[in-house]
């Protein structure tokens, strides 16, 4: 089933990327444009949040609450995951001498948060050396759980981790950081989507994400869960009117981050119409979607791997719809990357991967859009300069 007239990908191009930047449906661009043209036509009273944006925010929140299986009042809207890890580090009520733990396979911007954050109040990075490639994910929680000390005050951990691609097992990582009463941040830019979410069970202190990645929401669109106790101290990066001004019937956690100053609310309102559009793929509704782009991305990594003459770097279970590949015969990852694409189409990144002792890697990234004879066609390219 050639799912890819849904989508305005170029179709000379094989676009394997959707990790990067999402690819978001015609028919969900139809409906953001319809909320353009409504904002447009009234600026005032769309925009006003005592008017018609907070019903408007209200009802988009409810629908995702229920997709990610937390409550609506302690849901947050940012405009992408890195601006919720910077919400959080930058209220943090750190302490000279208190530990942030990262680890190497974090994505560069929110470690960058964090050390924002160290550095301010005079706080240290801790950051663990997790390997790639990787036998087991219990690797993961031993090590992550072995870097705690009394010092320890908070530990960004990514979901999926974006340079490997790998399913972190973040329950457990979790349970292992409250009994050490270590807080805990969970970068979920790839998670929603991609993999069956519950925050309710999973109980995290703070968990972000992108509604623009693998829901294929417009772009600008993210989320914040901040856990009750902690949403008081919890502000956004932008401070407004909601700082002092109080909103009848609302918390000053969801008046704050619900208006910031004038913004496109289109890409949030547009987001059910996303979930909607993912969840009727398939008459086994978003599950069977889940699973169809799960056994692809493991189809797609075996056949690369079997083209490399290489072991996967990764067990299956440690796999969404991400999988970076070790290429063991380039040394400059940028112009192998340039040639992929110059010279036969491919968008996908190769780059140098942490936790691999500089290896070069590239990373491909499935949706429903893409079909294995791209693989193949990958596999026959890299298999002949390898």
């Amino acid at each position: 089933m050639d799912l890819s007239q849904h989508w305005q990908l170029n179709p000379a191009i094989d676009f394997l990327n959707h990790g990067s930047f999402g690819a978001t449906p015609t028919v969900v661009l139809a409906e953001q444009r319809r909320w353009q043209d409504a904002l447009e036509s009234d600026p005032i009273r769309f925009l006003a949040p005592e008017r018609e944006l907070e019903p408007k925010l209200d009802a988009v929140r409810q629908t995702l609450a229920e997709l990610i299986g937390a409550p609506a009042h302690d849901l947050a809207f940012v405009r992408n995951a890195t601006d919720g890890v910077n919400a959080v580090f930058r209220s943090l009520p750190l302490q000279s001498g208190d530990e942030i733990i990262v680890t190497n396979h974090g994505y560069n911007a929110c470690i960058n948060a964090a050390r924002f954050a160290a550095e301010r109040w005079g706080a240290t990075i801790r950051t663990v050396q997790l390997p790639f490639p990787i036998d087991a994910s219990q690797q993961v929680v031993d090590l992550v759980d072995a870097a705690f000390t009394d010092r320890s005050r908070i530990l960004l951990i990514d979901h999926v981790t974006s340079p490997t691609g790998l399913v972190l097992p973040v329950d457990e990582i979790i349970r292992r950081a409250h009994a050490r009463g270590v807080r805990v941040m969970v970068d979920g830019a790839h998670a929603p989507g991609m993999l069956p979410l519950n925050l309710q069970q999973l109980q995290p202190d703070y968990y972000t994400s992108n509604n623009h990645k693998w829901l294929c929401a417009p772009k600008v669109s993210g989320f914040l869960y901040v856990r009750p106790e902690w949403q008081e101290e919890v502000r956004p990066t932008v401070i407004s009117h909601a700082a002092n001004r109080a909103r009848p019937g609302r918390s000053r956690f969801l008046a704050e981050f619900d208006w910031t100053g004038t913004f496109d609310p289109t890409p949030l309102l547009a987001l059910p119409t996303s979930i909607h559009f993912l969840s009727n793929l398939y008459p086994g509704g978003l599950a069977e979607h889940l699973q169809r782009n799960h056994q692809l991305l493991l189809e797609a990594r075996n056949v690369l791997c079997s083209a490399l003459k290489i072991s996967p770097p990764a067990p299956d279970e440690m796999l969404g719809t991400l999988a970076t590949i070790p290429l063991h015969d380039v040394s400059d990852p940028e112009a192998y990357g340039a040639w992929l694409y110059r010279e036969h189409r491919f968008e996908l990144p190769v780059f140098t991967c942490p936790g691999a002792s500089g290896m070069s890697v590239l990373r491909i990234a499935v949706q429903a859009y893409n079909r294995l004879e791209q693989i193949e066609r990958l596999a026959r390219v890299v298999s002949l300069r390898s």
